[in-house]
């Protein structure tokens, strides 16, 4: 006998995760019983909390094939994107003050880079082509002699899709300026090879792979071209002076078993999520006229972006609230009313940004779940097409 399904059903991944029970069991002590400052160490508490801190970095660098001292933890990916820009453009000025973005990254890194072109910045924001992927030649003719950062996101956060990161790491090293990447959707759920891909920084979010929400990470390379951003916080020097201020000893121990956890199950969890979401797709195609937004192979495999022409994206996520919890796009963004800066930068009219929405599925969906999230959007979107006609 087939269990009832619990309403609504989560598919929206990609904006945060629910925390696994593995990871939660191994914070838990470090709230009330190993509760100890980590910069605090001349007793057995502090002791204990440092040495699980440090086990931490060894976890994250695991899965990213990096060394523990090259992993800076943060609040998140958005300070970690902050520290890397404003740290980098802060320490490198005197070299130049150009950096190359693209129009889709997130506004963490749009915004702060706005925030140094007010300070005098120039910023050269590269278009994308109508999957979401920057123009390598144009990225090439981009650079000058006065270029010290480039920063474009690893995996797209609405679209899914995945950028050539091993190309642009190529590219970058070649005319020796650093390489930025925001990894918070892609690490833990796709391979990532710091070293192999030639990434200097990266940044990295906890809550996006089932670890806790306020823990992150920068990924600053120490070896083979050492990067050396200044701090944007000032204070008691922890993070060796880049990042100071208490360590988040829970947050960053469950960080830490999540990335173990993703390493072990990443293979597996991928195939799986492609799968579902390959059916998904399928199905909207096919019964509901849908187009796909993103690149159709070059993308995550837990995300699907779907255009149902004529259907106001709101009403469909408000007619299925109870149902099927979906969104819009970006969850930094949602209560916004302009359309989604991505699909725009895509070359599609705002109508399509309008009426698209975004499935992100993850490690405690089910099959029985995509199956009946079908087949409510299904129906829903042949209900407003049939009102709105």
């Amino acid at each position: 006998m087939l269990m009832p399904i619990k309403t609504p059903v989560y598919m929206d991944y990609h904006a945060t995760t629910p925390v696994d029970p593995r990871v939660l069991e191994t914070m838990l002590p470090f709230f009330s019983q190993d509760f100890g400052n980590a910069s605090s160490t001349d007793h057995l508490f502090g002791a204990r909390a440092a040495e699980a801190v440090q086990k931490s970095r060894e976890q994250i660098a695991s899965l990213i094939n990096a060394r523990p001292e090259e992993i800076i933890f943060t609040s998140g990916a958005t300070e970690s994107d902050n520290l890397a820009i404003q740290g980098v453009a802060n320490s490198y000025k005197e070299k130049g003050k150009h950096i190359v973005t693209c129009t889709t990254e997130h506004k963490a890194v749009l915004n702060t880079c706005k925030y140094l072109q007010d300070l005098g910045w120039s910023v050269t924001y590269l278009p994308v082509d109508k999957f979401g992927i920057v123009d390598l030649a144009k990225l090439e003719e981009a650079i000058t002699d006065h270029t010290v950062l480039i920063s474009l996101m690893f995996a797209n956060n609405e679209i899914g899709t995945i950028a050539p990161i091993e190309e642009i790491g190529r590219i970058a090293r070649a005319h020796g300026v650093f390489l930025h990447t925001d990894a918070a959707q892609a690490a833990g759920h796709i391979p990532v090879d710091v070293d192999g891909m030639n990434i200097d920084l990266m940044s990295i979010s906890s809550h996006k792979v089932y670890g806790p929400k306020g823990a992150g990470a920068l990924f600053l390379r120490r070896h083979g071209g050492r990067v050396k951003p200044l701090p944007i916080i000032q204070g008691g020097g922890q993070e060796r002076g880049l990042r100071s201020g208490t360590e988040n000893v829970p947050g960053i121990v469950g960080m830490g078993k999540a990335f173990e956890i993703a390493r072990s199950e990443m293979d597996s969890e991928s195939r799986r999520l492609l799968q579902w979401t390959e059916r998904m797709r399928s199905a909207f195609e096919s019964k509901a006229r849908a187009e796909q937004n993103g690149h159709p192979i070059q993308r995550l495999p837990h995300n699907l972006n779907m255009y149902f022409k004529g259907v106001d994206a709101k009403a469909l996520i408000q007619m299925l609230v109870h149902e099927v919890a979906i969104s819009a796009g970006s969850a930094c963004t949602t209560r916004e009313v302009e359309p989604s800066h991505v699909l725009l930068a895509l070359g599609f009219a705002p109508e399509r940004a309008y009426s698209s929405v975004r499935f992100g599925l993850g490690r405690f969906n089910t099959g029985e779940e995509v199956d009946f999230a079908i087949e409510k959007v299904l129906s829903s979107v042949a209900h407003l097409r049939k009102i709105f006609a």
